[in-house]
């Protein structure tokens, strides 16, 4: 499983499998909104494919939750209520939790030093230098993911890094820009990771836990706030 890319570096060998990786990653970026209904006929004349083809990739992002079908409308980009998004961060929460504690006692030191690696990566990257963000790829080049490979633990792996991965990043790359976030987030991944070096396994399951409680309580503050800026507005 190490060194395996959530998306694949190389030449999709299908128009379909093209389709779906573009697609999945407009979604996940926000090019192509939350809410947004699907249009296939759009689609299929942006991709150069064929409307079977096009449906195929659809139904696979239906599998991963990036996309909802309502009877009698059809597709839409997933947009969770604020109820929803709390209720994933607590799912979250829980189980990568759980992941920092079985990586702390799995993990070689190969992949530790590898970790390291990737939160220098992320400290140089120019938007989190800039203050824009945190870094956002996908896969090996994700310190979350990293740790959930290095858990062992094959039906976690399943869970947080099939089914639920791009729903999470989703989510994740949306609210990463909240003010003075990025920076509070790397020192914390760092102590993540010195606790999962060090072998302390309950530690860094408190870290991780915490790491993600501040990320659900952000969006509950974001919540709040766009609720009292309508508010505003009305009376206004």
């Amino acid at each position: 499983m190490h060194n395996k890319k959530l998306n694949e570096k190389l030449i999709p060998d299908t128009l379909t499998e093209h389709a779906f990786l573009s697609i999945q990653q407009a979604i996940v970026t926000g090019a192509i909104a939350p809410g947004t209904k699907i249009a296939e006929a759009e689609l299929a004349r942006t991709y150069g494919i064929s409307r079977g083809p096009l449906r195929e990739a659809i139904q696979r992002l239906e599998g991963q939750r990036l996309l909802v079908r309502t009877p009698h409308i059809g597709a839409r980009v997933v947009s969770l209520s604020q109820t929803e998004l709390i209720e994933l961060y607590e799912i979250r929460a829980s189980l990568e939790g759980m992941a920092c504690r079985l990586a702390a006692q799995n993990i070689t030191q190969q992949e530790i030093d590898e970790l390291y690696q990737v939160l220098d990566a992320h400290e140089r990257d120019a938007d989190f230098q800039a203050g824009l963000g945190y870094y956002h790829q996908d896969g090996d080049d994700d310190f979350h993911y990293r740790i959930i490979q290095a858990s062992r633990n094959q039906m976690l792996y399943k869970m947080l890094c099939d089914e639920m991965y791009h729903l999470i990043r989703l989510y994740r790359i949306q609210f990463s820009n909240t003010p003075n976030r990025p920076p509070k987030a790397f020192i914390e991944h760092k102590h993540i990771l010195e606790a999962i070096a060090a072998g302390d396994g309950q530690l860094a399951e408190i870290l991780m836990q915490r790491h993600i409680n501040t990320a659900k309580n952000n969006i509950a503050q974001h919540f709040i706030e766009h609720k009292m800026g309508q508010n505003k507005g009305e009376v206004t």
